[in-house]
């Protein structure tokens, strides 16, 4: 074993496994992959929670889930959901496309790109253990210290909350500062800002909120943690802490959070919408500004989650104002949308069918959102069912229908299969109408009284009959999501073959290439001559895309196994530090030093490869 012999062949065989290739993989297409069927199956085990909590307010005084247990399952809905669904599976669509609607064959740092998603996927997995070891976290997904300290939540939940978000949190950041760097460095000659199509420029943007928003949450992290674990008191009021701090500092992360999850949604919208309804997008340059007009307004608007808190009146109205001006820039996407739409010749495949029933719903979204940013309303409205109604509209009718709708369009640029269109319009319309028919209702429910975060309710003062239907409702999202997933099992097995530009409508530089893309992504680096860069071909009349540089090798990185490596000791730290076992903190710890000196003293150069000529034959 140890002197070559079978230890050398098995290494070797190891190597060359498909499982091995995945493990260590740093190409952003694979990690694409793998962000988005961990996103799936959080996705998954957070609408199960939500079945739940159904469930039990399906009928007044039921006793199915209640106390501790309603609490740990509406804490983990909502963490879930919010970090490890709808981040993950936002990655997914920006490692897939961002290079290369840029012309690039890679990330910038794809080192980094493969450390974010496994740091991001071990927080996860440490959050859900909670279920296993000791209990899940039951001071709501907010987590705010008045029911998150170890005086009000004994026990490991609120620690796996900590460290499992903490974990996730540094493959979040490094992720989006990965991204800044690549649309600022790497795009195409000929790839202008003002070139570059919507879906990048919110990823761009995205990736900026990314890098200011999420170091506000981590210190707010690390500040419970040394609260909880090792008797700080930052947050404790009875030693001179405040539970305001948090409530800031959360804040100032989760507002630029909501647009960080719906602003890839707004680019996926752009993309689908103008490809097709077969025309160029509607006020590009109106929509670039809206933009980052938004990501900018989005750091200046986390008060109004605290409007009775008792700032007082100056501070509650300049954050009533800023949080009502963000429907200016929202509202010139909605209606470039709607005009891209007129006149175009639209085709009502699947992705466009989400993009269209997107825009009234989050529309609706966006009216009650202009409700609540009304301070003396808000009094009336906060901690209601009709802020869980508003929520719900904004990052589930907005990000959870964006999403679905980039899966779809880029599914056959991802897997080089077409997903099943049959199945996927019964998918949408199951979906929409258990959606609404969930969650219009808790508006009423919330105007007639009914608090949220309660596990039950009285009989007779007329909630019976509308929460009836809103656990009705959760029926027709399961039934689309299993649609979705037979859809899924259906076309990796026996779905149709995609051509490079597999709607034949393809107006941006991914449907150039094969599908799926080779490693390198394009053969020879294309030369960008205005915006819809490959529709600007087809109108020259070219069949593929200007070449900017010779046919020629092209040098990859090699995959690495440090990523996971040092993952596993965030991990293991992490569970060090929530069972408050010092010395398996510390292997921890050590795992991850040891990682990183690996990393320091890693020369490998990478490889390269030799291209197909596109001129040639190569693969569609």
């Amino acid at each position: 074993m140890f002197t070559g012999g079978y230890n050398k062949q098995f290494q070797e065989r190891v190597r060359k496994s498909r499982t091995w290739d995945w493990l260590t993989t740093v190409d952003h297409k694979k990690i694409g992959i793998l962000y988005l069927m961990a996103g799936l199956v959080f996705f998954i085990i957070g609408g199960i929670e939500a079945t739940f909590m159904r469930l039990q307010l399906f009928v007044p005084g039921n006793d199915l889930f209640v106390g501790r247990t309603f609490n740990e399952l509406l804490t983990m809905h909502g963490t879930t959901m919010i970090f490890l669904a709808a981040m993950p599976m936002i990655f997914a669509l920006m490692n897939a496309v961002v290079p290369l609607q840029i012309g690039a064959r890679d990330v910038a740092f794809p080192f980094v790109n493969a450390l974010g998603f496994w740091l991001f996927f071990s927080g996860g997995l440490l959050l859900n253990l909670s279920w296993i070891f000791g209990g899940a976290p039951d001071a709501g997904w907010t987590s705010y210290t008045g029911l998150a300290l170890n005086q009000y939540s004994p026990g490991p939940g609120v620690d796996f909350y900590v460290l499992g978000l903490q974990i996730a949190g540094i493959g979040t950041l490094i992720g989006g500062l990965n991204f800044l760097v690549t649309v600022i460095n790497l795009r195409a000659p000929g790839m202008t800002f003002l070139r570059l199509p919507l879906f990048t420029w919110t990823a761009f943007v995205t990736s900026g909120l990314i890098l200011f928003a999420f170091p506000a949450l981590t210190v707010a992290l690390l500040m419970l943690m040394f609260d909880r674990l090792f008797g700080a008191n930052f947050f404790d009021y009875t030693m001179g802490g405040s539970t305001v701090i948090w409530e800031h500092l959360f804040w100032i992360f989760g507002h630029p959070e909501v647009y960080i999850v719906i602003l890839p949604a707004f680019g996926v919208m752009s993309d689908v919408i103008s490809t097709f309804s077969k025309k160029r997008l509607f006020g590009y340059n109106s929509m670039v500004f809206a933009t980052v007009l938004i990501g900018f307004l989005g750091f200046m608007v986390w008060v109004h989650h605290m409007f009775t808190v008792g700032l007082g009146p100056i501070s509650n109205s300049v954050f009533a104002v800023a949080t009502m001006a963000i429907a200016v820039p929202t509202g010139i996407k909605v209606f470039n949308w709607l005009f891209t739409m007129w006149g175009g010749e639209i085709q009502f495949k699947t992705p466009m069918l989400w993009a269209v029933g997107f825009i009234p719903t989050f529309v609706m979204g966006g009216m009650t959102g202009v409700m609540l940013a009304l301070p003396p309303a808000d009094f009336q409205y906060q901690d209601s069912y009709f802020v869980v109604a508003h929520f719900h509209y904004v990052l589930v009718g907005g990000t959870v229908f964006g999403l679905f709708a980039g899966i779809y369009y880029w599914w056959p640029k991802m897997f080089g299969k077409l997903l099943n269109e049959t199945l996927g319009k019964w998918h949408f319309w199951t979906f929409l109408i258990g959606f609404h028919l969930t969650f219009f209702p808790q508006h009423f429910l919330g105007l007639f009284g009914m608090p949220r975060r309660v596990f039950t309710y009285q009989t007779n003062v007329g909630l019976e009959k509308l929460n009836e239907l809103s656990s009705i409702g959760v029926a027709g999202m399961v039934i689309g999501t299993i649609l979705f997933l037979i859809n899924i099992i259906y076309t990796l097995r026996k779905g149709k073959k995609a051509k490079a530009d597999a709607w034949e409508l393809g107006r941006t530089l991914e449907w150039s290439i094969p599908s799926p893309p080779p490693e390198y992504n394009f053969a020879q680096t294309p030369l960008v001559r205005g915006f819809d860069a490959l529709w600007v071909e087809k109108e020259a009349g070219n069949k593929s895309m200007t070449p900017a540089e010779p046919l020629g090798s092209i040098h990859m990185p090699s995959p690495s196994y440090i990523p996971i490596l040092m993952s596993l000791g965030f991990f293991v730290a992490g569970f060090g530090f929530i069972v408050r076992g010092i010395p398996a903190a510390a292997i921890g710890l050590i795992i991850v030093v040891v990682s990183l000196f690996l990393r320091s003293f890693d020369y490998d150069k990478g490889y390269h490869v030799e291209p197909e000529d596109p001129e040639k034959g190569g693969k569609e």
